[in-house]
This record gives structure tokens, C-alpha cells and sequence, in this order.
């Protein structure tokens, strides 16, 4: 009889990971995650491993690959310092619902609680910003414990997942099997339905004259782009989007009425406090949303659509929660539903947005100034990429803009940092972004001060040739931070003016093609060369540099209290 052949704990994280199908890991190597690294030597034809050039980097560019290609991300680091640098990205995309497989190498379990070299109790310091973690210190661990991670990342809700894998683990031998996890005891990732709520929402919103919808991520996460579009067409309620939910309904659909939070459109957010009927379609009452809990929506009936029983009634309290993932519960819904149309309501955010256009919107995209603004920056992108680019953006002033301007015709195509807000997002997220949908443009929105945090990525997007395209809005400023100085500080602009060095200097360092524009008239033949090329671009624009984004709602104001200047 032979012998059934063992493998290393470290083969078997690699065997698993291809029988997960991943193709794509994004990491950078280190003493205790070394065997696996001397292992994924051997599968380099099958597994392709970008080395980013700091870990941080590796999860941004995971996240930007998992929100674009609606994969896992999957991310390795070594112990220590490895392990920590992916505490940020990991915390991003807890909160914006991100799956993603961290594997992190660990010092030899004789050595756990020593204070060995490079030693740190990851698991107790990821526990809060992680669905799950595990720390595997047993080789025949491993299969098991990699496909219950890439279930609960990817599963109900997802979100990240992190593996801390002994050394002495993975050099251990073991007899290796593996079997895709379908379910946990105690685990349910999505919620069964209720007829009984479906018929009670459909009832408020038949009886209802002044419906108004939010939509969020869970459209695109669940996949349900078509089946929301169909309910607002039937039903005929105007429909505003939160910064991830952007994108989930294309930009020129006659019932989608703008963005609502902090720096959202007039109408949608005005106009929560006055509709009779608040539907929420896979969102968070988010405190940028909500602005002051005290008023918000106060006046109206709020049925709650989302896979997530922690997210009912957490911060707003709603008349019919609807558990599920929207994928099945708006189908159900739609048969409940009378067809109808709310003209005269609808008519009420045209007129709004009317008076943001002639008091804003107008002069962001037609400026009468010399300066440049973000907002024509992002007007051209669209022109030149007719609304079809992935447009990635880091955090601060230029997000707003970009996420209040940018047009966007399929889904999945605007990345950014929605509730941790990390500067530094952009670059790495954007070439993750790139290798995700590889046949689409990427472009990078970036200011001055997120770029520096994560400029040396640029070195990554060198190495692989991903065809990114990055644009630095350059104010010389922490924009948004300058703008709350200026406006609750009483312009006392402590430490957020920016020396900036030459950044097409440092882009053409990289060998990537580079450009300056300081004059409106270069603008579009500029951005037309970016979006032609081939290979990577980078493009710095000088903008105005005391420049506020309007419209705003002061934190801790009512949603109503939206100042357009």
C-alpha cells in the first residue's frame, strides 16, 4: 500500500488558496511568513503575487480589486510590523463591507507570549475590526480553518477575515484534503425573509404621496442592480445614493436625484425631512447621513431593507425592518407593489437642485475665476471617458467633487474610503482596482496630501505596468480640513498648508509618463492624452487653493439646515 504523500502546512495554504480560486495575492514577504513565500515560488505560473511597497498598500489594493471584480481579496504579511501596517486597510474594509483574506505568518508557538523578535498578538489587536480571525499553530489546521475564511469573507454581509499562521505550522507536514466550506453552526449570513414585512412595506408605500428612497453598497454587493432599478421604475419614487451606493444606478436615470450626507445634493437631503414614506435599500444610517438624529426624518414612515440585523434600529428607528439580501427581497416586493408615478414630488427635487445649479453647481463646472476648479477636472474626465471609467478616490475635498460630479453609466465603478475616510486610499486601491477589471479605464482622483501618504506605490504600478491613470488635484492644502478651519476655527490654519515637492519629478522617477497643467486651456487636450494611453499616466492639476465644498451640513446640523455657502 503507498504512502499517502504529505505537503508542508505552507503548500497547504497555497493548494488552498488555488482551490478557493485565487489568482491574485498582494503582500510583501518577511521572516515568519517565509516558507509560504518559498512555496508560492513554485506556483508562479498559477498565482500571480504583487509585492506592494508597504502592506498597507497590499490591503487598499485588495479592497480595490474585491470592489470592482466582486472577488476576495486576499493579502499576505509577515509577524510584527507586518502584521500591524494591515490594521488600517483591514479596519476599511470592516466598516465599508469589503471581503478580503489577510494571512499573516506568526513566530513559532514555543515562542508565542515571549516577546520573540517581530512578535505581536495580531489576533487580539485585529479582533474588532475583523468578521472573523483565527491563529493556526497545527498544519492540519489549515485547510479547514482557509475555506471558513473565504466563506465568511465573502458571505451574507462581507467583510475581512485574518489568518495568523504559526512558523513552525507551516513547516509542519501534514496529508493534504480540501473541502469548500457552505455553512457554520450558529452562522447565518443571510437572513430568511418575511412576507409579513413585505406586505406591511408595500402597504406605506402604496398609501404613500411623498416616498423617497436611499440607496447603498448592498445594491452592488448583492448584486441587485437590475431588480432595484425595476422597483423605483415601477413604484416611480425618486432615489438618492450614499457615496458607496454610488454608481448602483446609472447618473442620468430620470429617478435618481443625487447624493445625500454631508456635502450631498440640496434636494435629497432637504427633502428627507419633508417625504412622508423613508425607504432605505442596503445602507447605514451613518452619522454624515443622518447629520443631527434629534431631526432626521421625523415626519415619516421608514422601512429598512438590509442583510444586516445589527444595522436595523442601531442609530434610526425604523416602522418595518426587511431582513434579507435585496436580490431576493426586491423581486418579492415588486410583485406587492402598485405601479405609480410621483410627478409633483419628483417636480420638488428638480426645483431644489435648480437652485443648487445657480448657486453652486454652475460655477464648480463653468468657472468665471482664473483658477482652476476640481469640479472641471471631473466634468472632462467624463467627457473623455464618456462615463464609463472606474474612477478611484482617496479622502478630503477632491472625493466630494469627484463623488457630487463624476457620471457613471455600470455599476461598481467608483471606489473610495466610505467609513473610515483614509487618506492614502487611492493610489494603492486604484491599481487593485486596474488588475479587477483589467478591459476598463481606472482612474485615480487623488489630493495632494492623501497622495504623499501612499506615493510609493507608484513603484508597485511601475513594476506590474498597470495602466493606471492618476490625477493629483494639487491645492497645497489639507483641503477639507482648511475648509472646516476656515469655517469653525475662524481661519486659524493650523498645520494643514502643504510644501509639496515636484511630483512629475518623482512620477517620471518611475518611469511613468507625467504632466502639469496650471492653465484651463490645457485641461482637456491633457486629460484626453491621459485616457488615450496605454501604459501609466500622471497628471498634476494646480485648482484653487481656498476652495470650500459646497453644499454642506455642518456636523451635528439637521440634514435641513444644508448651507450652499
Amino acid at each position: 500500500m503507498s504512502k499517502i504523500k504529505k505537503i508542508s502546512g505552507a503548500e497547504a495554504v497555497i493548494k488552498s488558496l488555488l482551490k478557493e480560486g485565487v489568482d491574485l495575492i498582494y503582500g510583501y514577504p518577511g521572516g515568519a511568513i517565509m516558507p509560504i513565500y518559498d512555496e508560492l515560488y513554485k506556483y508562479e505560473d498559477k498565482l500571480n503575487h504583487v509585492m506592494t511597497r508597504h502592506e498597507q498598500g497590499a490591503t487598499h489594493a485588495a479592497q480595490g480589486f474585491a470592489r470592482v471584480s466582486g472577488k476576495v481579496g486576499v493579502v499576505m504579511a509577515t509577524s510584527g510590523p507586518g502584521a500591524t501596517n494591515l490594521v488600517t486597510g483591514i479596519a476599511d474594509a470592516q466598516i465599508d463591507s469589503t471581503p478580503m483574506v489577510c494571512i499573516t505568518g506568526q513566530v513559532a508557538s514555543h515562542l508565542l507570549g515571549s516577546d520573540a523578535f517581530q512578535e505581536t498578538d495580531i489576533i487580539g489587536i485585529s479582533s474588532p475590526i475583523t468578521k472573523w480571525n483565527c491563529q493556526v499553530t497545527k498544519a492540519s489546521e489549515i485547510p479547514e480553518v482557509l475555506a471558513k475564511a473565504f466563506y465568511i469573507a465573502k458571505s451574507g454581509r462581507p467583510g475581512p477575515v485574518l489568518i495568523d499562521i504559526t512558523k513552525d505550522a507551516q513547516f509542519e507536514l501534514m496529508e493534504f484534503s480540501y473541502s469548500k466550506c457552505d455553512s457554520i453552526r450558529s452562522y447565518n449570513p443571510i437572513p430568511n425573509y418575511s412576507i409579513k414585512q413585505l406586505k406591511k412595506a408595500a402597504e406605506l408605500i402604496n398609501n404613500a404621496k411623498k416616498p423617497f428612497i436611499v440607496f447603498g453598497q448592498g445594491v452592488i454587493l448583492g448584486n441587485a442592480e437590475t431588480e432595484f432599478k425595476k422597483f423605483i421604475e415601477k413604484t416611480g419614487i425618486p432615489s438618492a445614493w450614499t457615496i458607496l451606493g454610488l454608481s448602483a444606478l446609472s447618473s442620468d436615470h430620470p429617478l435618481n436625484v443625487g447624493m445625500v450626507g454631508m456635502h450631498g445634493n440640496y434636494g435629497p437631503n432637504v427633502l428627507t425631512n419633508q417625504c412622508d414614506l423613508l425607504i432605505a435599500v442596503g445602507m447605514r444610517f451613518d452619522d454624515r447621513v443622518t447629520g443631527n438624529l434629534e431631526t432626521y426624518a421625523k415626519q415619516a414612515k421608514i422601512i429598512h431593507f438590509d442583510i444586516d440585523p445589527s444595522e436595523i434600529n442601531k442609530t434610526v428607528e425604523v416602522d418595518v425592518p426587511v431582513l434579507g439580501t435585496v436580490k431576493e427581497t426586491l423581486p418579492e416586493i415588486l410583485k406587492l407593489v402598485n405601479k405609480n408615478r410621483h410627478e409633483n414630488w419628483l417636480g420638488k427635487f428638480h426645483s431644489l437642485y435648480k437652485t443648487e445649479y445657480d448657486k453652486v453647481i454652475k460655477e464648480e463646472l463653468h468657472p468665471t475665476k482664473e483658477g482652476l476648479s476640481m469640479a472641471e477636472v471631473i466634468k472632462e474626465i467624463n467627457i473623455a471617458s464618456k462615463g464609463n471609467a472606474i474612477i478611484v478616490t482617496d479622502v478630503g475635498q477632491h472625493q466630494m467633487i469627484a463623488c457630487r460630479y463624476a457620471k457613471f453609466n455600470k455599476s461598481k465603478s467608483n471606489v473610495t474610503s466610505g467609513g473610515l475616510g483614509t487618506m492614502g486610499f487611492a493610489l494603492p486601491a486604484a491599481l487593485g482596482a486596474k488588475m479587477g477589471a483589467p478591459e476598463r479605464e481606472v482612474v485615480a482622483v487623488i489630493g495632494d496630501g492623501g497622495y504623499q501618504m501612499t506615493i510609493q506605490e507608484l513603484g508597485t504600478i511601475f513594476q506590474t505596468g498597470s495602466a493606471v491613470k492618476i490625477v493629483v488635484l494639487n491645492n497645497n492644502f489639507l483641503g477639507m480640513v482648511r475648509q472646516w478651519q476656515e469655517m469653525f476655527f475662524e481661519k486659524r490654519y493650523a498645520s494643514t498648508e502643504l510644501v509639496n515637492p515636484d511630483f512629475v519629478t518623482i512620477a517620471k522617477g518611475y518611469h511613468i509618463e507625467a504632466k502639469k497643467v496650471t492653465k484651463r486651456d490645457e485641461l482637456k487636450s491633457s486629460i484626453e492624452k491621459m485616457l488615450k494611453s496605454t501604459k501609466p499616466f500622471f497628471l498634476e492639476v494646480l485648482v484653487e487653493k481656498e476652495h470650500n465644498v459646497f453644499p454642506m451640513i455642518p456636523t451635528g446640523a439637521s440634514v435641513s439646515d444644508i448651507r450652499l455657502d
